[in-house]
């Protein structure tokens, strides 16, 4: 059977597609040094607890200092493991995330780093962004919009993951299991992993988050734009996108707005990321986590209680970007590849020596 062209699967090294009803063990984690960004509260502290009480050492950078402390405390005296601390890190800061990675590595019982998470986010605040001065006209120069949303759940994200990468890269090189082993072997500490957060708001809109939109589909472009080259380094990467989770978290308002449409469960959310986390047969997967359903093949719901179809509270999303693209996309890379093996090397050749003489011909105005 001839081998499809656009299936660059291999290439970037992506595993094979996610069944969560496969068996993983939660005690993979075990002797892992895994970092957590935004990790005393949230998703981050329910990750925090489900790895250290499965052996992983954890350190967690936030703002909320007693928070983040107090947990740290609790997780040491439940485990009896003193590997785990709190730093603070104020992830829209370089020099805090620099500081924070720099002191995990000091911390750390290997001296160096398995895993990080770049979970810290936050969602739009007052004013909204469709709210500007009422007297914007008479100001000679208005003041700048408070983006704060945008810092924190892009620009942190990005910083974490360019420190990521540089610090994971250092990591001994992970010993992969086979990816058609029915379980993985244990104990397997040293990875190279960089596990992304992202949300719902990656996928589809949030009326009035605008922010907080625009900062989590940049995140799914950070994980598709890295999951395809980080192979080159061993460092895995993949990523979860939380749809609406039943916590403390989500207002009064919100439930109400939400009223009627099911919310996802937190612990679906932590297993789904100690799933990624712990199983390093895992690379370049995505998973959402939403309200459990039962679907047929093409996603009509079914009753609960039927016998066909699927269900599921954790679903895998864009599995198959390697395989398969939309029809523009497809046609419109298509035709550029087309168009340089028309070229051939006459036209490589010839790209090459008009980027040489580019700076010269600048240099001479012309």
């Amino acid at each position: 059977m001839a081998k499809d062209p656009n299936n660059v699967t291999e290439m970037a090294r992506q595993s094979r597609p996610i069944d969560i009803t496969d068996p993983y063990d939660p005690g993979w984690v075990e002797g892992k040094i895994i970092l957590i960004t935004g990790g005393a509260s949230g998703f981050g502290e329910g990750f925090f607890n489900k790895w250290a009480d499965h052996g992983a050492n954890v350190i967690i950078g936030d703002i909320s200092d007693a928070q983040g402390e107090a947990l740290v405390e609790g997780a040491r005296k439940r485990t009896g493991n003193k590997n785990h601390h709190y730093i603070h890190c104020d992830v829209t800061s370089w020099e805090s995330q620099v500081k924070f990675f720099r002191e995990a590595v000091r911390l750390s019982p290997t001296g160096g780093i398995d895993a990080v998470v770049a979970n810290a986010g936050i969602s739009d605040g007052p004013p909204m962004f469709d709210e500007v001065p009422s007297n914007l006209d008479s100001l000679e120069i208005p003041p700048a919009p408070p983006y704060r949303c945008l810092q924190v759940n892009l620009i942190g994200v990005m910083y974490t993951a360019q420190l990521a990468m540089f610090y994971l890269a250092r990591n001994p090189t992970p010993t992969k299991a086979a990816e058609n082993a029915s379980l993985q072997p244990k104990p397997n500490t040293r990875d190279r992993h960089l596990l992304l957060v992202g949300s719902i708001a990656s996928l589809g809109p949030i009326p009035g988050q605008v922010q907080y939109c625009a900062s989590k589909h940049a995140v799914l472009g950070l994980f598709r734009s890295l999951r395809s080259s980080s192979f080159l380094n061993g460092i895995r990467i993949n990523m979860v996108l939380p749809y609406f989770i039943d916590t403390p978290l989500i207002p009064t308002s919100g439930r109400l707005i939400l009223a009627g449409g099911g919310f996802g469960k937190p612990e679906d959310v932590v297993d789904a990321g100690t799933r990624l986390m712990a199983d390093t047969r895992i690379v370049g997967r995505a998973l959402a986590i939403g309200p459990k359903i039962r679907v047929d093949e093409d996603w009509q719901l079914l009753d609960p209680d039927s016998t066909r179809g699927t269900e599921s509270a954790v679903w895998e999303t864009h599995a198959e970007d390697f395989v398969e693209v939309e029809v523009f996309t497809r046609r419109f890379i298509g035709a550029l590849n087309q168009l340089e093996r028309v070229r051939g090397w006459y036209g490589f050749a010839l790209d090459c020596l008009v980027a040489f003489g580019y700076p010269l011909r600048r240099l001479l105005g012309r």
